[in-house]
């Protein structure tokens, strides 16, 4: 089994940036992809990033493409998000997630794939 905590969220105003962390216990992390996922009130989860499992291939949503870049340290058992020129409609519960599948295929994972975290809330003012 794969638990998995993020952290790093927080209030920004708008053109800031923030680094969310993902960190994961049990299995090898190296063994799974892993990605972000958002959910504003009101929306459906929305996928952001994804990376494989030694962080050579990397996957963005047109929404964030240029402004989040998604990375992970296997050697310490944590993935990243770093967000940069944050807009408001960025504004978000992020959830990071993690499954033993090619990474091109992350952007599809439903609420029963592989493993989530808890969520850590992302909000920018305006």
């Amino acid at each position: 089994q794969v638990q998995l905590v993020e952290s790093g969220g927080g209030l920004v105003q708008a053109g800031g940036s923030l680094r969310l962390s993902c960190a994961a216990s049990g299995r090898t992390f190296s063994n799974y992809a892993m990605g972000w996922f958002r959910q504003a009130p009101g929306k459906e989860r929305e996928f952001v990033a994804a990376i494989s499992g030694l962080g050579i291939r990397t996957w963005y949503a047109d929404s964030v493409k240029g402004r989040f870049t998604i990375s992970r340290d296997n050697a310490q058992n944590t993935g990243y998000l770093q967000l940069n020129s944050l807009k408001p409609e960025d504004t978000a519960a992020y959830y990071c997630a993690a499954a033993d599948r090619p990474s091109n295929t992350i952007s599809t994972m439903t609420s029963e794939d592989g493993y989530w975290g808890q969520g850590t809330q992302v909000t920018v003012s305006s």
